[in-house]
């Protein structure tokens, strides 16, 4: 949702969700649990919690993370919510206890990876292949990356993703005449 340049911005603006992903809090609670260097990477809304409730309860959070080696924290973000986001390792996600989210409610889960981890770009890699067979609309191999807090360490691309892709059919145009 935070993407500008993702298939989300036909649907609503990706600023203000961009905004809650910088959050210095959010960040903050993600550098506690992968150290200092925070790179953004992934964030979906959920009209309701159940569906990702039901993500995690099928081993699915982390699965399709193309970070190498896999460091990262998941936000989980109650829109409209006075209390504290929720902010877990993604690690030891399968075994948190989130029976306190409301399952009917919207949910905003944002996901942070460590900048010690090489985020790969290769779409052949096992978890992007993953990724793309179970959920043909994404592909995290063009996802662009947001460095939040400290530096790069793995020499992860930042470039890639910045802008709309170019339609295929705009290379195969006959020369004017």
């Amino acid at each position: 949702m935070h993407n500008p340049w993702g298939h989300a911005a036909t649907l609503a603006s990706a600023w203000p969700f961009l905004d809650v992903c910088e959050d210095p809090a959010l960040v903050e609670a993600a550098a506690r649990l992968i150290g200092a260097d925070v790179v953004l990477w992934d964030s979906e809304l959920h009209l309701e919690a159940a569906s990702y409730l039901r993500f995690v309860d099928d081993g699915r959070e982390g699965r399709y993370w193309p970070a190498s080696p896999l460091a990262g924290a998941v936000a989980l973000v109650v829109p409209g919510s006075t209390s504290a986001p929720t902010t877990i390792d993604v690690a030891a996600i399968a075994a948190a206890d989130l029976s306190a989210i409301d399952a009917a409610a919207p949910l905003y889960v944002v996901r942070y990876m460590s900048a010690a981890s090489r985020f790969d770009r290769n779409p052949r890699a096992n978890a992007n292949w993953i990724a793309m067979e179970e959920q043909p609309l994404i592909n995290f191999a063009t996802r662009p990356l947001w460095l939040v807090s400290g530096e790069d360490r793995a020499g992860n691309d930042f470039t890639t993703g910045f802008a709309p892709a170019v339609p295929r059919w705009a290379a195969t145009q006959p020369e004017p005449h």
